[in-house]
């Protein structure tokens, strides 16, 4: 059985029964042109039978691809009687048997069904036609005009008779499977074009949600620093303002750099955004050496913090690099916002023969039941982008550590920019 099956559409309905119309008209003018013109002599049978068996070989035809075993067993037992009792029409018989044996090889799902249903047919005619000719030539023998030799008229007749038949039987099961392979093979490609279709609206649709994620990731670490160290600086202003003016100034100079620095990140971003690829601005894109700046900002914003470089500087892929100067950039800003007065935080950056680390640590309030939030998820698709590791968790004696390792060796950073 084959898991293929053709569907029948109602125009092919309406065809096969336009077809069983004509077979059945054209096999009527084929009968009376045979009656006239006296196809089997004395022996002919009358042309009402004729009738009757254009009706039994024409209008199963309207149902062949429905049922196209039965109706060519019918048409091939139709068509044997036939010719047996000499009903004056062959042509239209041997026209509707073609087609049937035709659409067993193009249209029967199974396909087992469909070889013995041929096979058998085949078979079949062939012993009649040997049948046939044997009874034929008794009677010729007997007549005292046969000629003899290996080459008689009528031993080449019958040769002609069998070759003919080879090759109508032939053709008609070769294109009948010939048909039946082609209407797989388009059902085949229909289903890999309809699969591929799917795929890439999957592609689609996974690109925009990445793309979504990314974006949103980037609007965080780029807005929430920075709103971040404004806001401690805003507090730091208001609770300094009336007794120290300088200290005030200073301050609030802070928060003017940081909302400025805010503003060109932001341009950056939406920049990169709005060019392709071939068209984003490297020059915009932060790397490892600009933590130092971020140390600077937290020392600013009233959180001692100390940047130490520990091993020899090799290089780093530049996703590696803007991934970890935001993984840092999180971790202080997260630092500020929840370790509380008297904190000091602890960046270092290690270069080891096979990866590269960076460590962030703070000081501060203990955190009983920490919830991670949008920070905490950015930071670890960041570290798994790179191809590396993060282990993110308080401290028992109080603050927060946050831990980056990315092997530099990576089969998630070979071919990404340097």
């Amino acid at each position: 059985m084959s898991d293929f099956s053709r569907v029948l559409t109602a125009r092919q309905r309406r065809g096969d029964a336009l077809l069983a119309a004509v077979v059945f008209v054209a096999g009527v003018i084929s009968a009376a042109l045979s009656a006239v013109s006296e196809l089997y002599g004395d022996q002919q049978a009358p042309l009402w039978q004729a009738l009757i068996y254009l009706a039994v070989v024409a209008v199963p035809l309207a149902w062949r691809r429905i049922h196209p075993g039965p109706v060519a067993v019918i048409v091939a037992v139709a068509y044997f009687v036939a010719v047996t009792l000499h009903i004056p029409e062959m042509y239209a018989g041997n026209i509707a048997m073609f087609i049937t044996l035709y659409t067993v090889g193009a249209w029967m799902q199974n396909r087992r069904s469909a070889l013995l249903v041929r096979v058998g047919i085949i078979i079949g005619m062939f012993v009649w036609l040997l049948i046939t000719m044997y009874r034929d030539a008794i009677d010729t023998a007997h007549e005292e005009d046969v000629i003899a030799g290996a080459m008689s008229p009528y031993v080449a007749f019958m040769m002609l008779q069998v070759l003919l038949n080879v090759l109508y039987f032939a053709g008609a099961y070769y294109f009948g499977e010939r048909a039946w392979n082609a209407a797989t093979q388009r059902h085949a490609l229909e289903q890999r074009t309809a699969d591929l279709e799917r795929e890439r609206e999957v592609t689609a649709a996974q690109a925009v949600a990445l793309d979504r994620v990314r974006i949103a990731r980037e609007l965080h670490d780029v807005v929430a620093h920075h709103v971040s160290v404004m806001g401690v600086q805003a507090g730091a202003a208001r609770m300094v303002i009336d007794q120290d003016v300088a200290k005030s100034k200073q301050i609030l100079t802070g928060i003017e750099d940081s909302a400025r620095t805010a503003i060109s990140e932001l341009r950056n971003l939406l920049e990169t955004l709005r060019s392709s690829d071939a068209e984003a601005d490297s020059s915009s894109t932060v790397d490892l050496a600009d933590i130092a700046q971020l140390v600077d900002a937290a020392n600013d914003a009233g959180m001692p913090t100390v940047f130490t470089v520990v091993g020899a500087e090799r290089p780093v892929p530049s996703v590696v690099q803007v991934n970890l100067y935001r993984i840092a950039q999180e971790s202080l800003t997260n630092a500020r916002r929840h370790a509380g007065i008297g904190a000091t935080a602890d960046v270092r950056l290690r270069y080891t023969e096979h990866d590269i680390e960076l460590e962030v640590v703070n000081t501060g309030r203990r955190l009983l039941t920490p919830r991670p939030g949008m920070g905490q998820l950015g930071m670890r698709e960041r570290a798994l982008a790179s191809g590396g590791t993060i282990e993110s968790a308080p401290r028992e004696q109080g603050g927060w550590r946050v831990r980056v390792q990315v092997p530099l060796a990576s089969p998630a950073l070979i071919g990404a920019p340097a």
